[in-house]
């Protein structure tokens, strides 16, 4: 798995950050992502995109979790083992069968 840029802690304190500054103004969203990201020294969309994350899996906002997501990567991951192995059989069973064509000597 690839190292991530910012450690877990940093991320749920930045996402912390967040959604308590906009429960104290919600008007200010555009400006805190910003000032936030600035303090911290994270991207200001990536931190727009952490807080998006956290209110999806905490049910907030529309889309999907990152546990679905997880689910998801693991399902299409298995599914291509099983083409794969599927394949494999095929040619197998293919290659049995004209091998059982073929007359004895």
């Amino acid at each position: 798995m690839p190292q991530k840029k910012y450690p877990l802690e940093l991320r749920e304190r930045a996402v912390r950050m967040v959604l308590d500054a906009l429960e104290a103004d919600p008007g200010a969203r555009r400006g805190i992502f910003r000032r936030i990201g600035d303090q911290l020294g994270v991207n200001p969309e990536t931190l727009r995109s952490w807080v998006n994350q956290d209110q999806v899996d905490a049910g907030d906002r529309p889309g999907t979790t990152t546990a679905d997501a997880q689910r998801i990567k693991d399902l299409e991951k298995e599914n291509r083992e099983l083409r794969r192995a599927y394949q494999i059989l095929k040619s197998a069973s293919a290659f049995f069968a004209a091998e059982l064509d073929r007359p004895s000597k």
